[in-house]
């Protein structure tokens, strides 16, 4: 349906919008749910590690895989707003669909896989769980130098 970053970027995919009867309402809805979780884990998030400044950097996206691509292209305009230097999106998998819209907001875009039939992400996975707050948590404290940990 779409997808939401910090900074309030918003992006809406119309195509998958058309698929439900009274998709105003539900953006809506999903947009304020969204939201909440946005700054929910933002706040767990930032209490650990605070964002690095990216304004003039190389900034490379990585994400689990592009069907529709909203996720992804949120996170490059967001990106964008900071001022990045240059944004590299990249991916295992991706539709092609999706690579052609990163091209026009990226600076480079780099897909492993780019299957001619694509469905989703989860079947090019083994194994395709979500990744906990925990597990997110304890991979930003590990990549936290040592003289600048919190908590």
């Amino acid at each position: 349906m779409g997808a939401i970053a910090s900074g309030g970027v918003i992006v809406n995919n119309p195509e998958v919008q058309r698929w439900f009867e009274h998709p105003d309402v539900l953006i809506k809805e999903s947009l304020a749910r969204a939201t909440v979780e946005l700054e929910r884990r933002e706040a767990l998030y930032r209490a650990i590690r605070m964002p690095l400044p990216l304004t003039g950097q190389t900034v490379i996206v990585v994400d689990d895989g592009a069907a529709t691509g909203a996720t992804m292209q949120a996170a490059v305009r967001a990106l964008k707003n900071m001022k990045v230097a240059r944004i590299v999106v990249a991916l295992p998998v991706a539709s092609r669909e999706s690579c052609v819209a990163f091209e026009k907001e990226a600076d480079q875009v780099v897909s492993l896989l780019t299957p001619d039939s694509f469905g989703s992400v989860g079947e090019w996975y083994e194994s395709f769980d979500q990744t906990t707050d925990e597990q997110v948590e304890s991979l930003l404290r590990a990549a936290q130098p040592k003289n600048s940990r919190r908590a």
